[in-house]
């Protein structure tokens, strides 16, 4: 065998693994997610506790994939679409990392709001972070798959997290404004529906990376095209 194609096996063995670990972390970012609400829908001080206590996993999974990608960079100087790849995994790593302290977010906010009454039957919450988790979920597999129309969906989806989460505050606000009771905790549970909001901007951003990967095109700022809209940062 040739010394380039050793090479070019070994990249993409590498690539591969690092792929992989990319979904790794997805997956424990999306479990921590899962838990930090189900903490706060059963009200399991145990559960939200696990949560906060469980970033350092996800911490540790950041510092090797950045590692990862660095290496690749350096050792094989990819061009084209594999330097995209490269370069889309360090922002997915990013994106993947501020999901995890969003959990954490969650559960701290979960904590504050069971030291009081409940203000409401939790409905829209639960469906806000099955739908931010879902987004993640496919815009990971989009990465992997370098599914365009998959990643797409992702990006249809986001206007109906942005709904749900206008509906819960202009329901909590009503509580809010009727019992002064319900202030403290309807602003922690505003705060929640919040970060799940941020969830799906950073799956959003996943998305947007597979496109432009597999198209090289850079749709982050093309909402007046119907295409989608700036989530890596704020809203543009």
């Amino acid at each position: 065998m040739s010394q380039d194609l050793h090479d070019t096996r070994h990249f993409a063995e590498d690539l591969d693994r690092l792929k992989q670990r990319l979904l790794m972390m997805g997956g424990l970012a999306e479990e921590r997610l899962r838990l930090a609400v189900h903490g706060l829908v059963t009200r399991e001080a145990s559960v939200m506790a696990g949560v906060i206590a469980g970033d350092v996993e996800i911490n540790r999974f950041h510092v090797d994939i950045d590692d990862r990608c660095f290496k690749l960079l350096a050792l094989h100087q990819p061009m084209a679409g594999d330097l995209r790849t490269i370069v889309a995994a360090v922002k997915i790593n990013n994106d993947l990392e501020r999901v995890g302290d969003l959990a954490v977010n969650i559960a701290e906010a979960a904590e504050r709001y069971t030291t009081h009454p409940p203000v409401k039957p939790l409905v829209d919450i639960p469906r806000m972070a099955e739908l931010a988790q879902a987004m993640l979920h496919d815009a990971l597999d989009a990465f992997v798959s370098r599914d365009v129309a998959l990643a797409q969906g992702v990006l249809d989806r986001d206007d109906l997290l942005d709904d749900l989460k206008n509906q819960i505050f202009r329901e909590l606000l009503t509580y809010m404004l009727g019992e002064p009771r319900t202030v403290e905790p309807g602003i922690d549970l505003i705060l929640v529906s919040r970060h799940l909001e941020r969830v799906g901007d950073h799956a959003t951003n996943i998305a947007e990376d597979v496109i432009f990967i597999v198209n090289a095109r850079d749709v982050r700022h093309h909402a007046a095209d119907g295409e989608t809209r700036d989530a890596r940062g704020n809203a543009g």
